[in-house]
């Protein structure tokens, strides 16, 4: 096999992988401790080195996801043990949500088990350690990226150099779906081609049988649900795939 061959053939994600169904994928960094495809982690500590020599404290706040822990973040929102966020970031009553309303508003926040990009190996969100104060904590909140915020620093110089290290922003604008999240970074030479391949079908199938909150809701809506919440999202500028050898769907021939 030439190099290039294992090269595409090492970033082609299966169904059970897609979906979180297994750890193959991915291996364990112990510092800074993270989950991640082994390509995606060794550009993330390239990229978190290049962030030191600004200043910057280059952190994951969370990386792989596995498809029970997506399962267990879903049903504990659904069922009020977690709490449900509008879209401006405010509490919302479960009692008084229907199950369409409840599925509703986790998505705003949360993937669908099986949907999470997290699943993939290929995700992190990123905080700047240097950024906070003594005892704050990091919310992960759009705010906190903002001019003015602990993070606005880091904002700014992940827009100028996380597309030299194949990163890029997923959820940069609100288009209907997720929420933006300034410190969503999506590693695009296997995250880009694994898009497409998430299919509904593949949904439907890794859905069948897990008793999960609101099941009849999702299952009714999930073709919906895979256009708004999972295909609807940034696409890697040309560059950073050209840079990494993959062609973007524009220049893709029919």
């Amino acid at each position: 096999m030439t190099g290039s061959a294992a090269t595409i053939e090492s970033r082609t994600l299966t169904p059970a992988q897609l979906t979180g169904r297994t750890r193959s994928h991915v291996i364990d960094v112990p510092h800074p401790r993270l989950t991640m495809h082994q390509e995606a982690a060794n550009a993330f500590l390239a990229l978190r080195a290049a962030a030191a020599t600004a200043g910057i404290e280059l952190s994951p706040a969370s990386s792989f996801r596995d498809f029970d822990q997506q399962v267990a973040i879903w049903n504990d929102k659904f069922a009020g043990r977690r709490p449900l966020l509008d879209k401006n970031g405010r509490p919302l009553d479960r009692g008084a949500l229907s199950d369409e309303a409840a599925v509703a508003a986790i998505l705003i926040w949360s993937a669908l088990p099986g949907a999470s990009r997290h699943h993939w190996g290929t995700e992190v969100d990123v905080i700047d350690v240097a950024g906070l104060t003594a005892g704050q904590q990091a919310r992960l909140v759009p705010e906190e990226f903002a001019p003015g915020g602990p993070f606005e620093r880091l904002h700014d110089w992940l827009e100028i150099h996380a597309a030299h290290y194949g990163f890029y922003r997923p959820y940069d604008i609100d288009r209907g779906g997720v929420q933006p999240e300034p410190w969503h970074l999506s590693y695009a030479p296997i995250a880009q081609p694994a898009l497409p391949t998430l299919t509904v079908e593949v949904l439907r199938q890794c859905l069948a049988g897990v008793e999960l909150g609101g099941a009849d809701v999702v299952s009714a809506g999930l073709r919906s649900i895979h256009a708004r919440y999972v295909a609807s999202v940034a696409a890697a500028a040309p560059a950073v795939l050209a840079a990494n050898g993959i062609l973007s769907p524009a220049a893709r021939p029919s």
